[in-house]
Formats: structure tokens, sequence, C-alpha cells
């Protein structure tokens, strides 16, 4: 087996607990398959200035790339909404389409999941938080849909939380399964009854839609006590995928499913500690690669792992970007083009050759 590929400040101390269980879990639950595949950068981007945007990406039919974004420069310190914007060349430049998720006064629109329904509508799930500082209450997801390609947006039925869960917070792609079964992962979110604070690291959930997005419910539990934010990836009928972040070490965790979401087996660590969220594609090959925010202090950037056997086993971690001078950043989403190209959006509070919030994109491409 190759050697575990690290960067070099995960060995600072404070990181060494939950290092060290990652490590062996790693050593034993997933073998690396060699060293990691090589990548050419294209071209990088600020795309978007001045948003914080935490970008989620879909390809519409006729090849437009949407991001859907919040839209203040701030980590939801602002009012502010989830806005739709589009590119039609593949990523270089963005414009503005609709507002999936205008705000409320007194609240913020930012947390969302997002993605394609079978109909072609572009399905968008956004919570956030309203009162004092923007932080005091969770607000209930809505349901947004728009059925031509993000201009104008309606909003309609009812998202149904499982038993004793209070509210939910959605994140990652929307997924499609059989006829009209659409699924996305929300985790829970529950406030301290003695001191008021909210309890975060709950449960991951799968939620299904049966009516094609337009209401949600029949949840499942993915990831129990110390899940939050999850990318989903329907592989193929037989085998969905889930890359969960956990809230004490901070690390990606893989869990496999063979019933279409409906049950869900753990298989281990795919990241170190800060290292997180996590985005899944298939790519046009057939591998699966696997984006993720590397958030460590001083050494912040966007990572990936690749996958040859529909998520078995990973090749050794490597950066597609370094995000020098960032101290707010990561969250990336990755979409293929048809020529092969990948394109990756992710968000920083600045790097040095730009001291703003935006919404950065890399075009990129996996040499073999």
């Amino acid at each position: 087996m190759p050697p575990l590929v690290m960067d070099p400040l995960v060995r600072r101390r404070r990181f060494a607990g939950p290092f060290l269980l990652c490590l062996a879990a790693m050593v034993t639950a997933i073998w690396l398959t060699g060293a990691a595949a090589t990548a050419e950068t294209l071209e990088r981007f600020v795309a978007i200035d001045n948003y914080c945007a935490w970008p989620n990406l879909t390809v519409l039919d006729d090849g437009t790339l949407i991001a859907t974004i919040f839209n203040k420069p701030s980590h939801g310190k602002h009012e502010g909404d989830v806005e739709c914007w589009a590119s039609t060349d593949g990523g270089r430049l963005w414009k503005l389409r609709g507002v999936a998720a205008p705000h409320q006064a007194g609240t913020t629109r930012m947390n969302v999941a997002a993605g394609l329904a079978h109909d072609g509508s572009l399905v968008v799930i956004a919570s956030g938080w309203g009162g004092k500082g923007l932080r005091e209450r969770v607000l209930r997801p809505w349901i947004c849909r728009s059925s031509d390609g993000g201009r104008t947006w309606a909003r309609s039925g009812q998202i149904q939380f499982p038993a004793g869960v209070e509210t939910m917070i959605p994140f990652g792609d929307v997924i499609q399964g059989r006829g009209k079964t659409l699924a996305a992962a929300l985790y829970g979110w529950a406030v301290d009854s003695k001191t008021g604070k909210p309890l975060r690291g709950r449960h991951s959930y799968m939620l299904f839609s049966n009516d094609d997005g337009h209401s949600w419910g029949d949840a499942v539990m993915l990831g129990p006590d110390d899940y939050n934010e999850t990318s989903l990836l329907a592989f193929d009928p037989g085998r969905w995928l889930a890359a969960a972040r956990t809230y004490k070490a901070g690390n990606l965790e893989l869990f496999s499913s063979a019933d279409q979401g409906r049950t869900w087996k753990h298989g281990g660590p795919l990241t170190m500690p800060s290292h997180h969220p996590a985005h899944l594609l298939r790519l046009n090959d057939g591998r699966v690669l696997l984006t993720y925010g590397i958030r460590e202090k001083n050494h912040q950037g966007i990572g990936r792992r690749i996958s040859g056997d529909g998520g078995r086993t990973w090749g050794a971690p490597a950066r597609i970007v370094d995000l020098d001078g960032t101290t707010d950043g990561g969250y990336p989403a990755t979409v293929q083009l048809k020529d092969g190209t990948l394109v990756t959006a992710y968000y920083s509070n600045g790097i040095p050759q730009h001291r703003r919030y935006h919404m950065g994109v890399v075009r990129w491409r996996l040499e073999d």
C-alpha cells in the first residue's frame, strides 16, 4: 500500500486525537489505490464578487451552468437572499438570472440543497436564520421551484420533519431516484432547553420527494449523533453514496446504500480533520470525484480524491487550488462539461490578489 498523503499542518497538536483516529480507520477501512491522479489547472476566476456564495452547481439540459448562492459578503451576518446565477460559457462568465428565495425582514436565507427534478425544473430547498444577530432561530425550509432555468420562481409544498426534530438545515445536491423520486440531505438542529444554546452535530437525514420535488418527507437517518452537512450521489441504481461532515473532528466520512437510500452502511473516514464539507460527482468515465474544503488555519484550499470502483477504494488526496490568505472559505461544488473539463466553484473571504468575499471558479482537467 502506498504511503498516506497528508497536509503537514494536520500534525498540529490540536488535531492529534482526531487525526490518529481518522488515520487508523483510513488504513483499515478505506485502502488507497495509488498516487493521486494528476491534474492541470486551465483557468481560475473571481467569478462573482462581493458574495459569500456557498455555491451549489447544477447543469441544465442545454449545458448552462447554474450556481445557487447566498448574495451577501459575510458568513450569514447580513440579511440576504438565495440567488440563481447562470454561465453559458463553461463557468468563465456569470450573470444573475433570478432570486430563488428572497428573505423576509429580520432574516437571512442562505442554506440550500439544489438540483434538477425529473421534469427539468430547478428545485431549491432554502433555509436560513432569524432573530437576534441572525442566529437566534433556524428558519423553516422553503421549497422553491423554477421551470424556466432559474429566471422565475414559485414557492409551494411542505416538508415533513422526522418525529422529534424541530427544524432542519438543507445541504448539497438534490438527486434523482426512480420514477418521480428525488432525495436531499438535511440535518437536524436543536437547542439545549437548559442553556438555550444550539446543540450542533446532531443527526444527518435523507428526505424523499415522491412527486418530483413538490413535497418532502419520509425521512431516513443517514448519520446519527455527530453528522451535519452531507453530500449525496446516486452512483447507479444499486449504489448510492454519501459523504458526511462530522461535528467534533470536522472530517468527512463515507456512507453507502444498496437500496436507493432507504438504509445506509458506514464505510469509514475520507479525509483528515478540518477537511470539509464534501461534494461528490460521477465523472463521464464512471469514476467518482470527491472535492472538499481544506479549512485549516493558514493552510486553506480545495482538495480532491478519486475512486475508480464506485467509492469502495480511493486514491491519495491532492489539491485543486490553494486559498492563501483565506480565513473563511471552501465549500466546493464541481460539475463536468461534455469535453471533460471540470468546473469547481468555491468561496473565499479574500486571497492576496483580491481581498473581498467572492465565488471563485477553477476550470481544470484530470490528466489520466
